[in-house]
């Protein structure tokens, strides 16, 4: 599966570039994916951007549906570019980003979990000071009420990662807007293939002196509504991604700071 006008993968980089890359990893996802790219399509048009779904892995008739909607694609002004990676969150983010063409890169879900939220509140910030915006659920000024078990297990993963990683970033599995040159050098970096990919890409920002900067959502009803697949062995399972992490990077060399990183 390829591009809304079947540009085959080596001639992507021939492709104009454009302002905004949208990444979607869709897996198992017929009962939102329709819905998602129309929201973004009908929200993008005249922006000069871009949506990127990577198919990772799906037991239904996601892979379908895409190449449909690639096909029959209604919306000119939005370029639509239809990908597959390994199964795995990580893995189609990777996929997505170095397929992006962007200025900036947003790494989303397939329900919109924030609806334009996110988007909304990066516009008000200068990329080049600021490379990594992320909507996050652990600001304080964010609505996301999801029940005490996961307040509990949000609580417990940020623990973790404060004491594995000496993380400071309250939410690093919110929606990630990046600058897109910065996204592009540091996705060769990134090797979880599954949630914890945007936890690794948050420390690599840190360990680069790239701050975070976290601002507020309000999660959507549908995503909100969804059953949770977390359970409570997991913040085990986590501790121990976090640790693998930090193996992996503890000898990394520090990257210069935020202040002195600019786009290409």
């Amino acid at each position: 599966m390829v591009a809304a006008g079947d540009e085959p993968a080596d001639e992507r980089a021939e492709l104009s570039a454009v302002a905004l890359s949208y990444v979607v990893p869709a897996h198992d996802s017929t009962a939102v994916i329709e819905d998602t790219l129309r929201a973004l399509a009908t929200r993008l048009q005249g922006r000069d951007a871009e949506v990127i779904v990577v198919e990772n892995g799906s037991h239904d008739g996601t892979r379908g549906l895409l190449e449909r909607l690639r096909q029959t694609w209604p919306y000119p002004g939005v370029r639509l570019v239809v990908l597959r990676s390994a199964k795995g969150l990580g893995n189609a983010y990777r996929t997505g980003i170095a397929a992006s063409q962007g200025a900036r890169v947003l790494l989303t879900a397939d329900d919109l979990p924030f609806g334009f939220d996110d988007l909304d509140a990066a516009d008000d910030i200068d990329p080049a000071a600021h490379p990594v915006v992320i909507g996050s659920k652990g600001h304080p000024d964010s609505a996301v009420d999801r029940g005490g078990v996961r307040l509990v297990l949000s609580w417990g993963f940020r623990l973790l990662r404060r004491v594995v990683l000496g993380m400071r970033t309250s939410d690093p599995q919110g929606t990630f807007i990046l600058a897109g040159d910065w996204a592009r050098q540091v996705a060769d970096r990134l090797t979880e293939p599954g949630y914890l990919m945007t936890t690794e890409l948050c420390h690599l920002a840190e360990l680069g002196g790239v701050k975070p900067v976290e601002v507020p959502v309000r999660l959507s009803t549908r995503h909100r509504d969804h059953r949770s697949r977390v359970r409570v062995r997991d913040v085990w399972q986590m501790g121990v991604g976090l640790a693998r992490i930090r193996s992996r990077h503890a000898s990394a060399r520090r990257p210069a700071p935020a202040r002195a990183w600019r786009p290409n």
